[in-house]
């Protein structure tokens, strides 16, 4: 009946399906993931991340324990303020209006920091952000907006240190084996996959299965269809393949779809990127200093309060209001003195920058309307109010009197030369997906459970809405993803 059996079957090779595999093996059971790419593209759209998890702590020395090659001379001149489950919770149920699934929100939060712990245990390398998320004031070097660790080498390095492990332990890789359909028995339950691969149709048998393929938006048509006109015109921030077959086929079986299928993360990226993801730049192409300066689109105007978070808590939404409300492109606009806070990203190779000693004549290098860039440059200036600066603080150095207002971190544009970077929209992620209960398994439009299956990763729908913290997308899919190998084990078990 099959051509290979496995206790527990994963469908993926991201942060989610390796988590989902490490967790399953611990157990003792034979483990085989299933990827639809060739060796050379593993990782889903992990692989194109900073590497960021957001994660709890009381302070410093929490994570100390997690770090790869701790310098304790350096870390001294840190100030962390504590990122608690309270923090958390409250950024969740803010982003999303409330309207974030309140029990996997939970799962989430609750179990961030023990997660960690784990992955560290599996040979995962954390490091503190000190590159892109620290400002030095006063003489200290202030962590801000919850975001604090991430992974040595980036999404490369965690991708390339989830298969080093995997591969230690006996977990087999297979790729270009592309999931086509579920094998179910007489009662329904999922006890196989069918794979397309180079050396025709094979059949994967398997006590348990894991869905953890990533969500729909690299298909043009289902951006359009379900995020509505114009998302088809977007760039694809991640990997080129997440287009969403394992996810349409669940729903197919019978799995209750769930979440915000209208909505998705999607960034400000250099408009010269190309239509997918860049193994070789990954996220050096996100364009996030935006609080920093103003944003104008193609005729000149301010379209978004640039300063109404942390970029953190803001920079999932960029790229809808660019393409809804710009068009498509649009041009982040700084003077010297918001260039002191751009983010390493914006000095690769390649990157798009234009400079002129004027106002006028950056307007006229980028073909906006005559005069309009000095206008809004000269209507925002004249509304900046009194304050103090603090690029770590929600500082309240406001505009008064215009539309949008910029609500933090407001500085006149006056310090020439003046460089604006083109930016357009990127997905990173689609929020809906399908429903799980606790135990990670798939529910069915009935909320019954669809036997044999669960789900991890952003597969997953319903704590996402709109907005997104940053880094919480690799904390879920870890999170999830070893809930979902320790129940999928436990299913094989019971069910061998």
């Amino acid at each position: 009946m099959f051509d290979d059996e496995f206790d527990v079957v994963i469908i993926g090779a991201g942060n989610a399906a390796f988590s989902a595999a490490h967790a399953a093996r611990e157990e003792g059971v034979s483990v085989c993931m299933l990827e639809k790419t060739g060796p050379d593209e593993l990782g889903g759209n992990s692989y194109f991340t900073l590497g960021s998890f957001r994660t709890t702590y009381n302070n410093l020395d929490d994570l100390v324990p997690l770090l790869h090659d701790f310098d304790e001379t350096t870390t001294a001149q840190y100030d962390l303020d504590p990122y608690t489950v309270e923090h958390f919770s409250a950024d969740m149920e803010r982003l999303t209006k409330g309207r974030t699934d309140r029990t996997l929100m939970r799962i989430l939060v609750e179990n961030s920091f023990t997660t960690l712990r784990w992955l560290a245990g599996h040979g995962i390398k954390f490091i503190l952000q000190s590159d892109n998320q620290v400002f030095e004031v006063n003489g200290r070097k202030k962590f801000w907006g919850g975001g604090t660790i991430a992974v040595e080498g980036g999404g490369i390095g965690l991708i390339e240190q989830h298969r080093q492990n995997a591969e230690g332990a006996g977990i087999m890789i297979r790729t270009e084996h592309q999931m086509v359909d579920y094998v179910r028995d007489d009662d329904g339950s999922v006890i196989g996959v069918t794979c397309r691969t180079p050396e025709g149709v094979r059949r994967i048998g398997a006590r348990s299965v894991v869905l953890a393929a990533g969500g729909f938006e690299a298909d043009t048509r289902l951006r359009a269809v379900h995020l509505g006109p114009g998302w088809d015109t977007a760039k694809v921030r991640g990997s080129r393949y997440n287009t969403g077959e394992a996810l349409m086929k669940t729903l197919e079986i019978g799995a209750q779809p769930y979440g915000n299928w209208s909505g998705a993360h999607a960034v400000a990226w250099d408009i010269n990127a190309g239509p997918f993801g860049n193994r070789v730049l990954t996220n050096k192409l996100q364009r996030h200093s935006y609080p920093f300066g103003i944003t104008v689109d193609s005729q000149g105007r301010r379209f978004f309060d640039e300063g109404s978070d942390f970029r953190n808590y803001t920079y999932a939404q960029m790229g809808a209001a660019i393409l809804n409300k710009a068009g498509g492109l649009a041009y982040q606009i700084f003077d010297q003195g918001g260039s002191d806070f751009l983010r390493t990203d914006y000095g690769h190779d390649g990157a798009i920058r234009i400079e002129a000693d004027t106002i006028a004549g950056l307007g006229a290098e980028l073909g906006l309307p005559a005069g309009s860039l000095e206008e809004t440059v000269e209507e925002f200036n004249a509304a900046v109010g009194d304050g103090t600066f603090d690029p770590t603080v929600l500082d309240g150095l406001s505009t008064s009197g215009i539309v949008p207002p910029k609500s933090n971190w407001a500085r006149r544009i006056e310090t020439g030369p003046f460089i604006a970077y083109p930016v357009g929209c990127a997905i990173t992620f689609t929020y809906g997906g399908v429903r799980i209960d606790e135990d990670t398994r798939v529910l069915d439009q009935g909320d019954r459970v669809i036997p044999g299956l669960h789900a991890a990763g952003e597969v997953v729908g319903g704590l996402f809405y709109d907005n997104y913290p940053g880094g919480a997308g690799l904390m879920s899919g870890a999170v999830f993803g070893f809930r979902a190998g320790k129940a999928a084990a436990a299913d094989a078990g019971s069910r061998g």
